[in-house]
């Protein structure tokens, strides 16, 4: 199996040295539009093929879409990344360029590939490609619910003090920050609600931790996080690749589902060989529909600035 990362700055190597180490693929192709930085980037990753033990074949080529050729899922991540006091919507512009002309060119070598959209606004270039490409809506899937679920899953072990593996719990609605929505209700230590264990206030804290997570690193870091969410788009790649059917929070294309109709946004989802092989209709209670609309009406203003673009 082949995937293609589309990008080859922090997270696009990141992702490619999970994939890697985890055999999820037997070849891994990073493209860059930077000469050589791909291909330096994919010969350090390969040279540890020895000491880690996998056999993955690492490849790095410079805006050779040819190259791609053949690819089962090709994850786009390139474009600008967030800059700290850079809000989402302000990188619409930018990078709905970039993406519309990574789809068009990976299509063009591997037209039956399932495109991962890892570039942000997440939510709006994952609508940007499903609908630039007219490619079925099973085949376009935006990652940014996985990363959210597993700090959303951090924040509560830290409260708990808890390892993070015994701990579940799903981020729905848009990858923003102030559009995501950690359902808290849902969550839980070992099959008993987090409720139980943490006060209310302990609760609205780690719900607001997990709202800005992505921000406080940007603040920390100068610069987009890249381990979490590299790790985070190999979970979906191996769920896709491996036809392994996890339900993963992804942003995808609603037609009715939840109420909400020409949206790109994250729910729960059934990944495997197909793409979304379904959409989980889970059992929201009033409040928790009302912040999933709110949360789609403010990623539907995202959208508007699509409209020159599709």
């Amino acid at each position: 199996m082949k995937v293609t990362i589309v990008g080859a700055g922090n997270v696009g190597a990141s992702c490619a040295e999970y994939i890697a180490q985890k055999r999820i693929a037997s070849k891994v192709v990073l493209l860059d539009i930077r000469e050589g930085f791909a291909e330096g980037k994919a010969l350090d990753l390969f040279q540890t093929a020895t000491t880690l033990g996998f056999n993955t074949q690492i490849t790095g080529v410079t805006n050779d879409y040819a190259a791609t050729a053949n690819s089962d899922v090709v994850v786009i991540t390139s474009g600008v990344p967030r800059k700290p006091g850079m809000t989402r919507e302000e990188l619409i512009g930018i990078n709905a360029g970039i993406v519309k002309s990574v789809a068009d060119n990976i299509l063009t070598h591997s037209p039956n590939a399932i495109i991962v959209v890892v570039s942000n606004p997440m939510d709006t270039m994952t609508y940007l490609a499903l609908k630039a490409t007219g490619l079925p809506k099973n085949r376009v899937i935006g990652m940014g619910g996985a990363l959210d679920s597993s700090r959303f899953k951090t924040y509560l072990s830290l409260a708990l003090n808890k390892p993070a593996n015994d701990i579940q719990g799903m981020v729905i609605g848009g990858h923003g920050d102030t559009t995501m929505i950690p359902l808290v209700r849902l969550a839980s230590y070992n099959g008993t609600p987090v409720a139980q264990h943490l006060s209310a206030a302990q609760l609205d804290k780690v719900v607001a931790d997990t709202m800005v997570g992505g921000a406080t690193l940007t603040k920390l870091l100068g610069t987009s996080a890249w381990y979490a969410p590299g790790a985070s788009v190999a979970y979906v790649v191996d769920s896709i690749i491996n036809d392994q059917h996890r339900m993963i929070p992804s942003s995808v294309y609603l037609e009715g589902e939840y109420g909400l109709t020409d949206i790109c946004i994250g729910v729960p989802t059934i990944l495997g060989a197909n793409g979304v092989e379904a959409i989980v209709d889970i059992d929201l209670n009033a409040q928790e529909m009302e912040h999933l609309h709110k949360s789609a009406a403010a990623v539907k203003t995202m959208n508007a600035a699509l409209d020159n673009l599709v």
